[in-house]
């Protein structure tokens, strides 16, 4: 990689950093509009300190006639997640008083919108830390979104191709610049912020609780300010405005962009949608009803209880409503398919999301046709968009990935001295960026705090590794990518 593009990248990684530095300066509000001015210098050193870093990047200057290939992309992606991640830990260490490992691994979680925790205490945890959680996954949130709207699809990632000419029209025919698609997702993304904030205090949180959650929610990160998660709240309009915001996280957001400038129909005409929601909303009742009938539960609140639960875990946010692993082998078993499972392509959701699951279903009926008609010639598309050669090479690839990287990861844990249960649904949990795993240590009312610091550093991997799409990073790790 020649010099040039290295300086590029890390003019790119300052400007980044120097972002981040100011975003630590709402904890600080956070405090002062608390009257709680302890913990101030918690985050100011952390906030010099990477903004000082960042600023030795921006000051020598953007460098001429530099320029990003598509695959420079690989390395900008994947450089920028870590140096940010890195730098965000800080605080967490300067707070907590914990290890770097612990302060890494939380980071990664809430930056990644993973969710999972290694905190305990958070009732009444300082306000400067849970806000600055909340904010890792909001960040992190839209900085996804962005990447998969506008870097994954020219990297031709697992499948997203198939999104790319769905957003390029959008930009060329819609809106005047494609870089205003940017800006709009943007606004939808505060808007939403906003609205949840509003739906959560008037649900029954306080607005310290509500704004929290509602980043969280929007982010499908699923931090809390409840050790308890949502069962701190007993009011059932809580419950619903979290299932509300994190259904409204889990949808493509160019699509929320195509509805404002005209397209009223664009959301609900997009079979990946439709699908989505057919999916949750056919696994919401036919669950609820199985716990209702194993439960003292009324139907109502079966479903409430199950809902939420279900759109968390699909969603990957991670929310909790009770401990579901109580409920029998039938909802354990259910609930990790279900984490596999994901929302959709270009959302703040993890997991395989649901259109490679369609995809799949569309190949394999035109396979069965094929040798019932051997001489036929079977059109394949989806969402009007064909299903060419390339983009199943793309599926194929990512999903054996996926699959290798839950697997070689579990192993992994497994071999530092965790059970398999742990082991397995950690791995699961990690790479598909759900939060919660199964199992009494890491299950939805335990946390990761007694796992091993390896452990955690290879979950963070993974965790990693599942929100870039894995292959973003493989192509990084092979030595033809250094040789030219």
């Amino acid at each position: 990689m020649a010099l040039p593009t290295l300086r590029m990248i890390a003019f790119i990684l300052g400007i980044f950093l120097i972002t981040l530095a100011l975003s630590m300066i709402i904890p600080i509000i956070t405090l002062l509009s608390m009257d709680n001015p302890e913990g101030l210098s918690d985050f100011l050193w952390p906030a010099l300190i990477t903004a000082g870093c960042g600023l030795a990047m921006v000051l020598p200057g953007q460098p001429k006639h530099a320029q990003l290939r598509p695959r420079d992309m690989y390395m900008l992606t994947t450089s920028s997640w870590v140096v940010v991640c890195g730098f965000a830990a800080l605080p967490m260490v300067f707070i907590q008083h914990i290890g770097y490992t612990d302060a890494f691994f939380e980071t990664m979680s809430g930056i990644t919108t993973t969710g999972s925790t290694i905190l305990t205490g958070l009732d009444h945890a300082s306000p400067a830390l849970l806000i600055w959680r909340s904010m890792l996954h909001w960040l992190g949130g839209i900085g996804f979104i962005g990447m998969a709207v506008a870097v994954l699809p020219l990297l031709r990632v697992g499948g997203m191709r198939l999104f790319q000419t769905e957003s390029s029209d959008w930009s060329q025919k819609v809106m005047p610049r494609s870089h205003m698609v940017a800006k709009y997702i943007l606004v939808i993304y505060v808007a939403f912020t906003l609205l949840g904030f509003l739906a959560f205090w008037w649900a029954g949180m306080t607005p310290f609780e509500a704004i929290n959650h509602a980043m969280a929610a929007i982010s499908t990160g699923g931090f809390s300010t409840s050790d308890s998660s949502l069962a701190h709240w007993p009011q059932p309009a809580v419950h619903w405005v979290a299932v509300v915001f994190m259904l409204l996280g889990s949808l493509p957001f160019t699509l929320y962009v195509a509805f404002l400038r005209g397209h009223r129909k664009a959301l609900f005409r997009d079979q990946q949608v439709r699908g989505f929601l057919g999916f949750l909303l056919i696994t919401c009742l036919g669950f609820g009803t199985w716990l209702w009938f194993h439960s003292e539960h009324s139907w109502l609140d079966a479903l409430r209880i199950v809902t939420v639960n279900v759109v968390s875990v699909v969603t990957t946010t991670g929310f909790a409503l009770g401990d579901y692993t109580l409920w029998g082998g039938f909802s354990i078993l259910l609930f990790f398919y279900l984490t596999f499972v994901g929302g959709c392509s270009g959302s703040t959701a993890g997991g395989l999301k649901i259109f490679r699951f369609q995809v799949a279903f569309v190949m394999l009926k035109a396979n069965l046709q094929q040798m019932i008609h051997p001489r036929s010639v079977i059109k394949q598309q989806y969402n009007n968009h064909p299903i060419d050669d390339d983009i199943v090479r793309s599926l194929i690839t990512f999903s054996f990935f996926f699959t290798i990287t839950i697997g070689v990861i579990a192993l992994g844990l497994a071999l530092i001295g965790l059970d398999w249960i742990t082991a397995l649904t950690g791995a699961a949990t990690a790479v598909c960026n759900v939060g919660p795993g199964l199992g009494p240590i890491i299950g939805p009312a335990g946390n990761f705090a007694s796992l091993p610091d390896s452990a955690k550093w290879l979950l963070s991997v993974g965790m990693l590794l599942g929100r870039l799409e894995i292959i973003t990073i493989l192509v990084v790790l092979t030595p033809a990518f250094w040789r030219h």
